[in-house]
């Protein structure tokens, strides 16, 4: 089972989430911007992938900049950010038990099966 967040209007998400059901994968969709992760949730992924936050950080996002965020803000405010602002999170992202891949490009989703 791959928890998928996913984010429908992302061509990138829809690309990952085909992939992975051409594949043969069960996937578990999650769709994050309104059911967004915990703190707790955002701090596992990071732990798994051992990357810091800004790593699964939309840096672009106009949000980013709103809240004052830069990359050298800490991780506990970037995952507070996060949390609280879920169009901030890198998408796709998938989970797999005790693997974690982000899907940009989409193909980097594969190592998960």
């Amino acid at each position: 089972m791959i928890e998928y967040w996913h984010n429908p209007r992302c061509s990138k998400s829809r690309a990952g989430l085909a992939l992975l059901e051409d594949n043969g994968a069960t996937v578990e969709v999650r769709r994050y911007l309104e059911d967004a992760p915990s703190t707790d949730e955002l701090r596992a992924v990071l732990s798994q992938l051992g990357v810091p936050a800004i790593e699964i950080m939309r840096t672009g996002e106009k949000r980013f900049k709103e809240l004052g965020l830069t990359k050298t803000t800490s991780d506990d405010e970037l995952i507070g950010a996060m949390a609280e602002n879920p169009i901030l999170i890198e998408r796709p992202l998938a989970i797999a038990e005790d693997k974690v891949a982000i899907g940009r490009p989409p193909e980097n989703l594969l190592s998960l099966l």
